[in-house]
């Protein structure tokens, strides 16, 4: 590494010399430096570190930073070089697969296999595949494990095969916790040391996931964000991630939290109030003398729903509450020690005396104003006051239900509107339609009288509008809280005493984020109590909260379907939106733990809690919320009492151990993987069939076909859907052909390990519109069999079924999109499915940013109209053959390209080639960000002999 600003230093950590790149240093040069917020200090030590003469970082990007301007717009580019990088097993596989196939490429170029190896830590923990099969039993954790087993072998014996064959390379075994939420008890450091050109360096902890909640780890004090594939893999490899000076949004916390409100609730109102602000694109930390008064959990609890709120991360500080938690889960001393040293050295500690940073905007929150609340039903910022939660499910039902009949003829309320017996019978003729006119509500009165018979252990209920179907305590939001968790045991444990349970209709679940929770809610005996009241243990996993909610009771389902009820779920999960959490579910709450196992008590969210009883006791006495809601100073005793380091270091000394049915899994202990011909969930992708050292270069484009004309905001999902797999599409046809019943077709999503399906998947989602085919929806286009083709020649057929036809051709293929191209979801197929199919450049009108970084990462050259121009300023209606000229390689800023159509008349316009950086230009060059590394590992291994 160079120092060309002078500024190396050391620091003397427990008898060991760390050097640094000091910040105090710099600022002697850059006064400016001490007034950045915390984030943008540790953005600048990152360039500071890794300045290479320009090539990826250069003098003018680390004084771009030290001179922010926090009133500017994000437009300047720089190199980022995270410390780590973390995985789940869903985006994590395809991951590894590439890394495998790479290592047979150097092997054909004349390398060595293990020069293909993670650059830096990375860390895998698979907790995407556990699903919610059984539940409400004391078996159901084992019963669920054996499924998920058995559904996910292929995925897991390629796993085993990767913890032994790469080293900096770990895989957390299933059954153990959730990413994040390991990441923060365990994985996470706050500030690295390693070797760095033979000298011992410290330097922050910061991580990149692929995953969107990686920001969780944001809490603690480490930057991180949540990546597509493509990028994760590059910076495994050691290449920089390209990213735009951020604006910062400074949010600042005062006074503390009232009793008998939760983490939760503040996070809800946080979600609300930034989604308002705007904060997409952006960093907010958080700062304030309310951080005092803040345990850790809280912060990672509202550092993990950054991506809820819009913003690329959500920090906090490192401050002396992070060094507490450090030394409650078990961290070295040594490691601790280091964190509050090298944080007091760089000036990136937060105390009282911290200067006062500058923010691009501002906002603040008074923490006793927080209400107890929840969030949907179908967005994670629709928050509702607790108290409201009655009235406005009232009016989401009315939205749900308009075109229903039952609600066309009229809408009863016994108790509060009085409605007619008349109306009742009418309602009741319809066909399909139950009515209820007793009067047995258990002290509420439910929004309308239209309702299912459902025999649950052959007693009869009715199921309701409202009716909570799925009540799951999940996800690492809140289950890395012991505050939320420790008091939804303590109000199932006072439920309990009281008589009440879950109702039979309620699908109940506990599924935390590590096996810590267990150990304390065991040592505390609230799991006994929990499991009273229905909650018993499923699996350590994200289950509910990701929607593998698992199905719902035969009779349930078939209850919902007989009304159209509009049936709801509770959940401590991050996201609520429509369809995620089950398919017979239309609205879903985000809630804390304790409320979670309240509305399952009840089993309504049609209710208003704070006023109308859960229940009765066993002596027929109305059983409110407040009488077993526990206060603040029941719940910090216990958690007082009964977590403490030694349970940490018990569970995290075992965390790559694994289940028996985990070590009972056989792989091959081979450098190169021995893929499976029969596999269709894993297999070697062709990305690098026939490469050979010497890069192609960024040729002119000649004589290209239009594969497809798209509009404005076209989608990452509607260019590779995750989704379900069509039987009869090019996916489902494959699959077909190989044996697959559609029955255990899986989703696209789960197959990402399987370039075939994935390639044909590529422009198939069902609501994608090529414009060449006038209204229709779906992955079509036209195929041209000569230069004299019109759009009315064109002969229609899947894309994907074009797209080999052309390659038969030897044609080269183009893309032609609108505004906003590539947005959404990070996701690296839709830049892997782009390539598989043939296609040289994509040609839109601008690009979401993470997508052209995607594109240009697999060697797709993203290219851009000028302003205000489009397709249809030039009248293309996908007809016709595109030349793309004076590329020059790469080093020319703008092109020419020529539309010549069937009649031999033609357009000529130039456009914008969008390769920001020298290292994007060689990365194009070389077909992508995967073989530009291949190819200098390659060099180094014929080098050395």
């Amino acid at each position: 590494m160079s120092d060309i600003f002078n500024v190396k230093d050391t620091l003397s950590v427990a008898g060991k010399e760390h050097a640094y790149y000091s910040l105090p240093k710099l600022t002697e040069t850059y006064e400016h430096i001490k007034t950045l917020p915390f984030c943008m200090k540790v953005v600048l030590e990152n360039l500071l570190r890794n300045e290479d003469g320009g090539q990826s970082v250069g003098k003018n990007h680390i004084e771009a930073v030290a001179n922010w301007d926090a009133g500017a717009e994000a437009s300047k580019e720089i190199a980022f070089m995270p410390a780590r990088v973390v995985l789940q097993d869903f985006t994590g596989v395809p991951s590894v697969v590439d890394l495998a196939a790479m290592r047979d490429a150097v092997v054909e170029l004349g390398g060595k296999a293990e020069q293909i190896n993670p650059f830096i830590p990375s860390e895998l923990v698979v907790d995407h595949s556990v699903q919610v099969d059984a539940y409400g039993r004391e078996d159901a954790l084992d019963l669920n494990e054996k499924i998920e087993f058995k559904r996910n072998n292929e995925r897991y014996e390629f796993l085993h095969w990767g913890k032994q064959a790469f080293e900096n390379f770990v895989v957390v075994p299933p059954a153990t916790g959730i990413v994040h939420q390991v990441n923060l008890e365990y994985l996470a450091r706050v500030v690295m040391a390693a070797d760095v050109d033979g000298e011992l360096t410290a330097y922050p902890d910061t991580v990149f996931g692929t995953d969107s909640h990686t920001t969780m780890i944001n809490g603690i004090g480490v930057l991180g964000w949540g990546v597509g594939g493509i990028e994760a893999e590059a910076a495994m490899l050691g290449q920089p991630s390209s990213m735009l000076i951020p604006q910062v949004v400074g949010f600042e916390l005062k006074g503390k939290l009232t009793e008998g409100v939760t983490a939760t609730d503040l996070v809800l109102r946080v979600v609300e109030m930034l989604r308002a602000h705007g904060v997409v694109g952006k960093f907010v930390e958080f700062y304030g003398e309310g951080l005092h008064s803040m345990p850790l959990a809280d912060r990672a609890t509202i550092a993990n729903m950054s991506p809820e709120y819009g913003a690329t991360c959500g920090i906090f500080p490192i401050d002396q509450m992070a060094i507490d938690y450090l030394r409650l889960s078990g961290r070295d001393e040594e490691q601790i020690e280091l964190v509050e040293k090298y944080a007091k050295a760089q000036g990136l500690w937060h105390d009282a005396d911290t200067p006062a940073a500058t923010y691009s905007s501002k906002l603040e929150l008074d923490l006793s104003s927080v209400q107890p609340a929840l969030a949907g039903p179908n967005l994670p910022q629709q928050r509702i006051n607790l108290s409201d939660m009655h009235e406005k499910f009232g009016e989401t039902l009315e939205k749900m239900t308009k075109d229903r009949k039952s609600e066309v003829e009229g809408k009863v309320r016994f108790d509060q509107e009085g409605g007619e017996q008349e109306q009742a019978e009418h309602l009741a003729a319809e066909p399909n339609i139950e009515v209820d006119t007793s009067d047995d509500n258990a002290g509420y009165a439910p929004a309308n009288n239209v309702f299912s018979n459902v025999s649950i252990d052959d007693k009869q209920h009715k199921l309701r509008d409202g009716s909570v179907v799925i009540a799951a305590i999940t996800s690492c939001t809140n289950t890395s809280n012991p505050a939320v968790m420790i008091g939804a045991g303590l109000v199932a444990k006072k439920a309990a005493a009281k008589g009440l349970k879950a109702k039979p209709w309620v699908k109940t679940s506990l599924a935390p984020g590590s096996k810590v929770v267990t150990d304390y809610l065991e040592k505390t005996h609230l799991m006994d109590e929990l499991e009273k009241t229905g909650f018993y243990l499923v699996g350590y996993g994200c289950t509910t909260c990701i929607g593998n909610s698992g199905p719902l009771s035969e009779e349930i389902e078939k209850g919902i379907e007989e009304n159209d009820l509009v049936a709801a779920a509770v959940l401590s999960g991050n996201r609520n939106f429509e369809g995620r959490i089950h398919s017979h579910v239309k609205a879903s709450y985000l809630a804390s733990p304790p409320l979670v196992v309240a509305y399952a008590l009840a089993g309504t969210v049609d209710i208003d809690l704070t006023t109308h009883p859960l229940g009765q006791d066993q002596d027929g006495n109305d059983v409110f919320l407040k009488d077993i809601w526990p206060t603040s100073e029941e719940i910090n005793e216990l958690i007082a009492n009964n977590i403490d380091a030694d349970m940490f270091r018990k569970n995290y000394g075992e965390v790559f151990d694994g289940s028996a049915a985990w070590n009972a899994i056989s792989s091959a202990d081979s450098q190169l993987y021995p893929w499976d011909e029969g596999s269709t969930y894993i297999k070697n992708p062709p990305f690098f069939d026939g490469m050979t050292m010497e890069p192609e270069g960024i040729p002119d484009i000649e004589g290209a076909r239009i594969l497809g004309l798209f509009g404005d905001s076209i989608t990452t999902d509607h260019i590779s859907p995750a989704g379900n797999i069509d039987p009869d599409s090019p996916a489902g046809k494959y699959l077909q052909e190989r044996g697959v019943m559609e029955a255990d077709f899986n989703s696209y999503g789960s197959r990402r390990g399987n370039d075939a399906v994935m390639t044909r998947g590529t422009f198939a989602n069902i609501r994608i519109k090529n414009t060449m085919m006038g209204g229709k929806e779906g992955g079509y286009t036209y195929y041209f069999k000569d230069d004299s083709a019109t759009l009315q020649d064109g002969e229609e057929m899947p894309i994907y079924n074009a797209a080999m036809k052309y390659k038969e051709d030897k044609r080269p293929l183009v893309v032609l999109g609108g505004s906003e191209y590539g947005s959404g979801s990070s996701r690296d197929w839709a830049a892997k499915g782009t390539i598989l199919l043939g296609v040289k450049a994509v040609l839109t009108s601008s690009f979401e940013r993470i997508h052209r970084s995607n594109l240009v990462g697999m060697g797709v050259l993203p290219l851009t109209f000028k302003d205000g121009q489009n397709a249809e300023t030039y009248k293309l209606d996908g007809s016709e053959v595109l030349s793309i000229t004076g590329l020059d390689n790469g080093e020319s800023k703008t092109a020419t390209v020529t539309a010549t159509r069937a009649d031999g008349s033609a357009e000529t316009f130039e456009v914008n080639v969008g390769l920001q950086t020298p290292k994007e230009r060689e990365y194009v060059r070389h077909g992508g960000v995967l073989h530009y590394v291949l190819r200098q590992l390659a060099a180094e291994s014929k080098e050395a002999g």
